[in-house]
């Protein structure tokens, strides 16, 4: 990776760069890797969610059925159709039938593009933030990602972002019958449209991007913020949950949160360290991808970190 100083850059030009150095943190597949829904595996979690988990396969989320008298939730139905098809399935086996609702936790493809395969009854409700994001990144990002293998090209072969029924600003309150749901709007964390689901009885929460176990958070548009993704994290400890679902790896509970408030915090500090320094961002960068990568071991994805700290490092002092 090229080293650049961030110092010389435009403002306009440095949002490019890092949002380059983003979209290039992440490796092609494997070869067989078919990142598609997995039919069969939906496991209940409480009275009113089921969770089709990830399995820790790349570019597939945990997605999540909430289920109420009147109606269902589905949060990030995957990648292309065919994941869209296997989630509708799956909600087949567990809804009581009704209204049919989804959320995205955020517009990245695998959370995103299998909302085309639910019917047109079927009401997508995204804030607005997030429809900013598919607006003027989302096809983009489907390219990318198409880009990577012979096997995402075909899965996202004829993808598209799915008009929302609904738009709303910063929080939406849904009842599903017998099953209240808090929509809320948190960004710019990982992205700036960052979205969160709590069903309030049953104290769960679908975190996103913005907790997950033993990942390291990226950094993954020009919008992007530590702080942010610090302030949300707070918000996130106020619902107070008993079981967090990230939108990759297990199922955990809420430790996740402030897991990623100290790395996020210690991060900052180390960057602001050796900025004082004199070090560039790119040198800065490189060296903390060392020493973190080495201090949480057991964390997947340490690519992550370079991003992460070239953001920190703009927005320190």
């Amino acid at each position: 990776m090229s080293a650049f100083d961030l110092r010389a850059f435009s403002s306009g030009l440095l949002l490019a760069a890092m949002h380059s150095l983003v979209l290039a943190q992440a490796p092609a597949p494997p070869a067989g890797h078919w990142p598609v829904v997995k039919e069969g595996t939906t496991v209940k979690i409480s009275s009113h969610v089921y969770v089709i988990p990830d399995e820790k396969v790349g570019q597939v989320p945990n997605v999540g059925i909430i289920v109420g008298t009147r109606g269902a939730l589905v949060v990030d139905p995957g990648m292309g159709r065919r994941s869209g098809e296997a989630v509708l399935r799956e909600l087949k086996k567990v809804s009581k039938g009704g209204e049919i609702y989804i959320v995205n936790t955020h517009f990245h493809p695998e959370h995103t593009t299998g909302d085309i395969a639910f019917p047109d009854s079927a009401k997508l409700i995204r804030a607005a933030a997030q429809q900013q994001d598919v607006e003027e990144m989302g096809m983009k990002m489907v390219a990318t990602f198409a880009n990577r293998s012979p096997a995402m090209a075909d899965i996202l072969q004829g993808a598209a972002f799915r008009t929302p029924a609904e738009i709303f600003e910063k929080e939406k309150m849904l009842d599903l019958g017998g099953v209240r749901v808090r929509i809320m709007r948190l960004g710019p964390g990982h992205t700036r449209g960052d979205t969160v689901v709590f069903v309030e009885g049953e104290r769960v929460l679908f975190s996103g991007d913005l907790a997950m176990k033993q990942l390291f958070p990226a950094f993954a548009t020009p919008q992007s913020s530590g702080r942010t993704w610090l302030t949300s994290l707070d918000e996130l400890d106020k619902l107070q949950p008993r079981t967090v679902i990230g939108a990759h790896f297990p199922i955990a509970d809420a430790s996740v949160i402030n897991d990623y408030r100290v790395f996020i915090k210690t991060l900052q500090a180390r960057v602001v360290e050796l900025k004082k320094e004199g070090k560039s961002s790119d040198d800065t960068a490189v060296q903390v991808r060392g020493e973190f990568a080495a201090k949480y071991k057991d964390w997947e994805q340490p690519i992550r970190i370079h991003p992460a700290a070239t953001f920190l490092y703009k927005e320190s002092n």
